[in-house]
């Protein structure tokens, strides 16, 4: 009997039916298999049974029914190798319209492996891990997603305590999938728990479902009013309530909220937005309402541009909107430019610095004493760096991936420092402790302080310099005339992606060093006169490693990390710099070039320089 969730009326699953319409051999599970990106952002490849990116079937292949059964085991197996007793773990998926059929696939195997499901259905990445870090029974989440890919795509995430699992945790997960599925005897072992399981217990799994939501709901709302306030004390928290109200009344604030059918339309963002006096629009806000592209980038935030531009005209408390992915742990935001009464698209380094800004100046009213510290990823411009370097903070940087930005504040907390903000500001978003992933509520808020709390803007003024700019009647156009200027690459401009034909990435950086010695001797004067740069260093991220040091001496391994160029002017102040970094999984690499000024002349020619010296070290490979 087919049942179906009572909140969206969407199909959960036929537990009393087999989902197969036949068992494949071992060659069709390799096959599908062979497309699957495994890394610690995530596991994904397209699960639409058609084969299209784009599809919005819920029907997945049996081969790949298969597979998501092999993920689940591959957790469970994981989970044996670190306790003896029964796992309890909370299992939850995006809007995507093939989630469901692979939930179905990883509940029986789960079941049969004896593990206690929470079941949370359809819920938002970064509620399904704050949950997963509030309750000690709780041994980890699968989360059923692929991120910002096409709808036709999907994958898991693995974690628990808050965040996604990274470094040897991930390594480990992997090498165990790796493993089961070269096995056709553990194949055999899989199809038959897929038939042979406790209908009833599914039965249950489902019945509750509405019950463990609503847990992970208050858990995720408290949460957040935690991480808004910085602070655990009940005290505290309300008082921060109170004082965004009080200041809303002064200024009220009107936000749109495009949220794509996103997993975030069943989410807490209307009521946590509402708590503290902000009234919200929601538009395309049922689940599965998807209207555009999933990544937050570019023309996706048209639609969420274009609303806002009209609702300012009505009412112009309305100044803020946002777009989140499906999965809903990125989004990136658009504004009023008050002085213009126009809605601009807000670039994702933009919105990351303006959420730096705001949590550097209100640490910087707390008054703590421990060193403050900033963990970011490579290609993050150095726009950060001039920001912290106004409020004394150091800046440590890792390899691209959320996991190791977070890894790198733990290890940054271990030995003292406060890392009160992280994140990748290339990719958008910025995670706020005690928050371990990106969460676009919270980067709401760090707007809304900034633009609340008056003393914020002050604070800024006064530590850059800019003491004569401050007024009391101020929007975000005003503070982002007070940003340290930079022109960096979009990480979405079709100008950032290469395809190569380099299969091995540690010669391909030999070879670029290599052509970059011989063009730094043709061009330096060049450079010298038309930039002003006089000299640079090369840096190489690995994990949570940066490397500063020319040569594969400072790589290790597969040398998948970001490499980076970082040029100099006379005084020694850093200025521009041009990074790449090569997916594991695709003969894709990316480029980015951050450069000091509003210069876009000056980041195209660097950018289109880095670009041929790649061209050259991938010729004839």
């Amino acid at each position: 009997m087919q049942k179906f969730d009572k909140g969206t009326g969407f199909l959960i699953a036929d537990p009393e039916n087999d989902y197969l319409k036949k068992f494949p051999d071992y060659q069709e599970i390799i096959k599908s298999a062979s497309s699957m990106i495994l890394s610690s952002s995530g596991w994904r490849k397209i699960f639409s049974e058609d084969g299209n990116e784009e599809s919005r079937t819920e029907r997945i292949s049996d081969s790949d029914y298969i597979i998501a059964a092999l993920m689940a085991v591959s957790f469970t197996k994981f989970l044996k190798n670190r306790k003896d007793k029964q796992a309890v773990i909370l299992l939850g998926m995006d809007s995507r319209f093939t989630g469901p059929a692979i939930a179905d696939a990883m509940i029986r195997v789960l079941i049969s492996e004896n593990v206690d499901v929470r079941y949370l259905f359809i819920i938002a990445a970064p509620e399904i891990m704050a949950y997963s870090n509030t309750d000690p029974d709780l041994d980890g989440f699968i989360y059923i997603s692929a991120s910002h890919n096409p709808i036709g795509h999907n994958g898991v995430k693995f974690g628990a305590k808050g965040g996604v699992y990274g470094g040897e945790e991930s390594r480990e997960l992997i090498s165990t999938f790796k493993s089961l599925i070269s096995s056709t005897e553990v194949l055999q072992e899989i199809g038959d728990a897929l038939r042979n399981y406790s209908k009833d217990k599914y039965l249950d799994i489902i019945k509750n479902i509405s019950l463990w939501k609503k847990k992970s709901f208050d858990e995720y709302l408290a949460f957040s009013k935690r991480v808004i306030a910085d602070s655990n004390l009940p005290e505290e928290i309300s008082g921060m309530e109170e004082r965004i109200i009080k200041a809303g009344f002064k200024r009220k604030i009107g936000i749109i909220s495009e949220l794509n059918g996103s997993a975030r339309t069943l989410s807490i963002d209307r009521k946590i937005l509402g708590d503290f006096g902000i009234t919200v629009t929601g538009i395309n806000d049922k689940p599965r309402q998807i209207v555009h592209r999933i990544v937050p980038e570019g023309f996706s935030l048209d639609q969420c541009k274009d609303e806002l531009e009209k609702k300012y005209k009505e009412d112009t408390s309305y100044i803020l909107g946002y777009v989140p992915d499906n999965d809903g742990d990125r989004g990136n935001l658009v504004y009023i430019d008050e002085k213009r009464g126009k809605a601009e698209i807000l670039e994702a380094q933009t919105v990351f610095a303006l959420a730096v800004l705001s949590e550097l100046s209100f640490a910087t009213l707390k008054n703590d004493h421990a060193p403050l510290a900033i963990a970011i990823n490579g290609p993050t411009s150095m726009r950060i760096d001039a920001i912290a370097k106004v409020f004394g903070v150091e800046v440590f940087r890792a390899e691209v991936g959320e996991a190791n930005v977070v890894n790198l504040a733990k290890n940054l907390r271990k030995k003292g420092y406060r890392v009160r903000i992280l994140g990748e500001g290339s990719n958008g978003g910025n995670i706020t402790f005690p928050a371990a992933v990106r969460d676009p509520i919270n980067t709401i808020f760090s707007i809304v302080k900034l633009l609340l709390f008056e003393d914020l803007f002050k604070i800024w003024c006064s530590k850059s310099g800019n003491e004569l700019s401050y007024k009391e009647k101020y929007g975000i156009s005003d503070i982002l005339e007070l940003l340290p200027t930079f022109t960096t690459t979009s990480a979405y401009d079709n100008r950032a992606i290469m395809k190569i034909n380099s299969k091995n990435h540690a010669i391909l950086k030999q070879r670029y060093e290599s052509i970059f010695l011989k063009e730094w001797e043709l061009k330096k004067s060049f450079l010298k006169k038309k930039f002003g740069i006089e000299n640079w260093k090369e840096i190489n991220y690995e994990g949570v490693e940066e490397k500063s040091g020319f040569g594969s001496s400072f790589r290790s391994g597969a040398e998948k990390g970001g490499l980076k160029i970082v040029f100099s002017d006379e005084s020694g102040r850093e200025s521009d710099y041009i990074w790449m970094r090569g997916s594991g999984t695709e003969p894709v690499f990316r480029i980015l070039a951050d450069c000091r000024e509003n210069n876009p002349n000056r980041e195209k020619w660097l950018l289109e320089w880095h670009r041929s010296i790649i061209e050259k070290a991938d010729k004839n490979y």
